[in-house]
Formats: structure tokens, C-alpha cells, sequence
């Protein structure tokens, strides 16, 4: 005659190791108002807005359980006890839930830098040795819905050779008294009016793309770019590029970005300095791939205090082809003298600096050496002799080349310390894309997914001292 069998409250069904508790204690300490959550301050009048930190709660846990989508956050609050217990059983609909995110984009990505300060307060960076990389995640876009100024000019000439079929149509049937098929000229002149709609709106977007100068134009997600990713089996897509910088400790990931281009290039710097302000240190080591080999990022970084170990790019063989001539990489640099030897020992002075596809070259070049040596045709077509273009920040690369030769055993640790992050966040939790829209909104749901991984981390590397950690969360 027992009338219940569980426990009398939820707060029973939250064990003291839960990581519910975790996720309560952090959002219990965050300054709401700070960090500019909407609804932090409310008035006394009228029926009060649910609480943030409340839904930031629900949106963690959500994000730690593979649980986006607002309207399944909704149906957890109603049947998940654990969630139950982080909202004191309180359901806001899918709609309030929704906007949530994305009305604190911005508060977001805030909030998963105050985690990272509070990751360096507990002891979990290195502070030695970083890596970085990224990956690629599908926009919320189709990219059909992507369009290039080749694209557009594709779809002009096939609209152009369309209309030219309907009029020559119209044409024959007017000249042609006996056309016995089927024939609907309305249906014709309304088909023709589509196209003829269709074709402005190209032609406006063609227009845009040259005033701006722009690559390409999106029409959904405006802030999204066509990207080349080999991982999911669709090579060109929608999407957006997030770079991460993790700490090789605990491979917790210390900050992120998400950015508008497909390549790594420029993006060394900026994170490492980020990485470097959070973990209150002025020196460090950071490891990356050849898509970081750029000059004047690389640059940046030595002057800074980032003692960069970066994969030097393929050149490509000892020969270019066969009727491009000698590799730049044959030549050799006398740095104290300041001029390249050939591989057939022929001195190539400085000649002047001169740009080339906006970057700042040194130029070497020895028109009288060049003019008689045989093997000319074979290293170039120019009349003026071979010409090599040294980058006024080659002195920092070759510093870099140098540093990674001597340390080969990081090159090889940089993916085990960098990967595990995208590998939980992609192909364990599933986020292979994004549910917003637009780079400010994507960066604030991409913070949810960086927050909870960092959780989750801190939460398995505590795993025997919970209350220890809850205590350092609830002091900060």
C-alpha cells in the first residue's frame, strides 16, 4: 500500500557529483547585467520575463545533451528531471526559448570567454604550448542560394536563350496559320514576364557585386561564403569557418572565432593574442599547419612574444615544370650580403621593392648573368633574366622554418592537442551545422558549443573533486 516509491524532490534526483550543479553553479555567478543579457534588469510592473540565467541553464544543458532545436528544449522541460531541477520546473515555450539565442548573441560569446578566466583560475592551461586550426560548418543556407558573379552571368545567358525560344515561338505561330498542337499564348507571355523579372534581379545583384567588389552574394544567411571542406562528402557548401586555440594541458579550448574566409590565413595572431590575454601570460608557443604560413601574420606573432611552429607549405618538387624553370627554393640567400645565388652559382643583387598581388616584395634580379647563361630557357621566358621575389617578412618565416626543424616532436602532438575538440563538437555531438543565421548569431551559437565542450572537460577533470569545483565557481 506504498503510495510512492521515488524520492519526495527533485533535488534528490540530482546526485552532489551531477553536472547540473555544475551548470548551475556557473550561471549562479555570472553578472547577468555585465555581460548585457537582455532581461537582466526588469521593472516592477507588468508580468515579469523569464530569467536568463535561467535559460542560459536550459541552453547549456541542452547543448552538453545534443538537444538544439528550441522546440525539443521546450518538450525537456516538460519530461527531463534533471532539467526540471535546473528551472525549479519552470516550461517557457519554444518561441521564448528561440529568441533567447538570439537576442544574446553578443552576451554569449561573452559569457564562454568568462569560463575560459575561470578555466585559468582553476589550473587547467598549460600556458606553454597552444595549437590552432579550424574547421568548416554548414551555414543555415542552401548553396543553391550562394550566387557568383560566374553564376550569375551563367543563369542571364540561359534565362536570354529561354526568352529567345518563347519569342521565335510566338513568332512562328503568328506566321503559321495551320499550327494545329496545343497552343496557349497567354501562358507564354506570362513565362516570359517571369523570366524577364528574374533576369533584373540578376542583373541587380551583378550590379551590387561590382560596386562592392564583392566575390560572391548570399541571399538567406547574407554573412555566409561557399567553402571546400573533404569531411562530410559535400566539397563546395554554405558555410562558415570556425578557428579555435586550445591549450595543450587539458585541450581545453582557451578562445574562437568564426570567420567569413575558407582559408587559415591572418588568423594566428589575433587568437594567440586573445589565448595570451586570458591566461595572463606575454609568452608562448603556438602550433599550426601550413594554412597559417603567412608573412605578415607570422610576423605579428614573433614581434609579440608568439614563438610560432608552423608547417612549412609543399613547394612543389625541385622543379616547377619543365617550362617554368627552377624552384625559388633553389636559390639561396646570403643574408649579410643580401643577394641569392643561383644553382649555377650566378649572384642575383637587390634590385628594387615592388608590389605583387598587394603584398611588398624585395626584388633580385641579374639581367647580364641571365643574358648569357645556357641554362636560361630551361630556369625562364623573361628577357630580363630570372627575377625572385623575397617577402620583407621572409626573415620571420625562415626564423619559424628554422624553430620547426629543431622541433619536430610538437609537429607531431599539434593535431592531438587541437583535434579532440572538433572531433567531440562534430562527430560526436553531431554539430555539423549551424541552426542561425548570420555571423553575429552563428558566433553566439558556436559560444554555446565551446562553452558546453569546456564544461564537459572541466567537469571530467574533476570528476573525483565536483563540490571543489563548484566552490571555485561559486567564489569567482
Amino acid at each position: 500500500m506504498q503510495i510512492s516509491v521515488l524520492p519526495d524532490t527533485l533535488d534528490d534526483y540530482v546526485g552532489e557529483y551531477h553536472i547540473c550543479r555544475v551548470i548551475d553553479a556557473f550561471v549562479e555567478s555570472i553578472d547577468m547585467n555585465k555581460h548585457g543579457y537582455r532581461y537582466s534588469e526588469t521593472s516592477s510592473m507588468g508580468r515579469p520575463p523569464y530569467d536568463p540565467r535561467m535559460m542560459l541553464k536550459l541552453y547549456i544543458y541542452g547543448y552538453l545533451h545534443r538537444i538544439r532545436s528550441s522546440r525539443r528544449l521546450e518538450a525537456e522541460t516538460k519530461r527531463n528531471i534533471e532539467v526540471m531541477w535546473l528551472l525549479q520546473k519552470q516550461s517557457p515555450d519554444d518561441k521564448t526559448i528561440c529568441n533567447f539565442r538570439k537576442d544574446n548573441s553578443k552576451a554569449l560569446r561573452t559569457t564562454f570567454l568568462e569560463f575560459s578566466r575561470l578555466c585559468n583560475q582553476l589550473g587547467l592551461y598549460g600556458k606553454q604550448v597552444v595549437a590552432i586550426d579550424g574547421t568548416k560548418i554548414r551555414a543555415n543556407n542552401s548553396r543553391n542560394n550562394i550566387y557568383t558573379s560566374r553564376k550569375l552571368k551563367e543563369k542571364l545567358a540561359e534565362i536570354e536563350q529561354k526568352v529567345s525560344r518563347y519569342i521565335q515561338e510566338l513568332e512562328t505561330h503568328d506566321e503559321n496559320d495551320s499550327y494545329e498542337e496545343p497552343y496557349d499564348e497567354a501562358v507564354i507571355k506570362q513565362a516570359l514576364d517571369e523570366l524577364k523579372g528574374r533576369s533584373a534581379k540578376y542583373q541587380a545583384m551583378l550590379s551590387d557585386m561590382e560596386k562592392t567588389g564583392a566575390s560572391e552574394i548570399a541571399l538567406v544567411d547574407e554573412d555566409c561564403r561557399l567553402m571546400i571542406c573533404y569531411g562530410d562528402g559535400r566539397r563546395i557548401d554554405a558555410r562558415y569557418n570556425f578557428q579555435s586555440v586550445v591549450d595543450s594541458e587539458n585541450n581545453i579550448i582557451v578562445d574562437f572565432d568564426v570567420v567569413q574566409r575558407s582559408n587559415d590565413n591572418g588568423n594566428m595572431h589575433k587568437l594567440t593574442e586573445s589565448a595570451k590575454a586570458i591566461m595572463g601570460v606575454e609568452e608562448i608557443t603556438a602550433l599550426g599547419d601550413s594554412g597559417y604560413y603567412e608573412g605578415e601574420d607570422v610576423a605579428k606573432c614573433e614581434r609579440d612574444g608568439t614563438a610560432c611552429v608552423i608547417a612549412k607549405p609543399d613547394p612543389g618538387g625541385i622543379y616547377k615544370n619543365k617550362e617554368n624553370g627552377y624552384a625559388t627554393e633553389l636559390f639561396k640567400y646570403d643574408k649579410e650580403k643580401d643577394h641569392y645565388i643561383c644553382p649555377h652559382n650566378q649572384i642575383l643583387p637587390y634590385t628594387v621593392n615592388a608590389t605583387h598581388k598587394g603584398k611588398l616584395f624585395r626584388n633580385y634580379r641579374n639581367s647580364k648573368a641571365c643574358a648569357v647563361c645556357i641554362y636560361k630557357r630551361k630556369c625562364t621566358t623573361s628577357p630580363k633574366g630570372r627575377l625572385v621575389m623575397r617577402s620583407i617578412y621572409k626573415d620571420s618565416l625562415d626564423t619559424v622554418d628554422e624553430r620547426t626543424k629543431m622541433n619536430p616532436g610538437l609537429m607531431r602532438k599539434r593535431q592531438e592537442i587541437v583535434e579532440p575538440p572538433f572531433g567531440t563538437i562534430k562527430a560526436i555531438w553531431g554539430y555539423t551545422n549551424y541552426l542561425c543565421r548570420g555571423l553575429e548569431n552563428v558566433t553566439g551559437e558556436q559560444s554555446l558549443m565551446c562553452l558546453a565542450y569546456n564544461i564537459r572537460r572541466a567537469f571530467n577533470l574533476f570528476s573525483e573533486d565536483i563540490p571543489r569545483l563548484i566552490a571555485q565557481m561559486t567564489i569567482s
